[in-house]
């Protein structure tokens, strides 16, 4: 429960220190988390760390999504809106890992499972995120997987 913590007193020390878009940003994700944990009382489940860190990553996802569409459309004020509310939200995450990181970590995993080709995409995806989930992207682990399976075949 270390990440709802944080996010309390980060969220306290934005609204004493007048800080619109920090407390703003929380206020969301706090809403967020606060209806994870209603969808989780049916189930007798309390919310911990790790789907905390899912509802995070949720989070930005929206945010990257909104920027893309938001630069199409030439709005770059709202991107940049977009952008600074996925950089405080973040900050909640562990350290993301870096291409080339993920990229051993996908190797290994095909080498284990004995992949061969680009039909193994999705059991390879499964495996590999297992390993990676809360420190990478799935989109990029999904492009690092997808290059590594079409050299096998070639």
């Amino acid at each position: 429960m270390e990440i709802l913590k944080t996010i309390e007193q980060d969220f306290k020390r934005a609204m004493e220190q007048g800080q619109r878009e920090t407390l703003a940003t929380l206020r969301l994700l706090k809403a967020s988390l606060q209806n994870k944990e209603i969808e989780l009382r049916p189930k007798k489940q309390k919310l911990n760390d790790e789907m905390a860190m899912e509802v995070i990553q949720r989070e930005i996802k929206k945010r990257r999504e909104a920027i893309e569409m938001f630069e199409k459309g030439g709005r770059n004020d709202l991107a940049e809106k977009e952008k600074k509310e996925a950089e405080i939200l973040s900050k909640y995450l562990p350290e993301q890992l870096s291409d080339e990181e993920i990229r051993k970590v996908v190797l290994r995993t095909i080498q284990t499972f004995g992949a061969v080709g680009p039909q193994d995409l999705g059991r390879v995806i499964g495996k590999a995120m297992l390993e990676l989930k809360g420190r990478a992207e799935g989109n990029k682990v999904r492009e690092i997987i997808k290059k590594e399976l079409e050299q096998i075949k070639n």
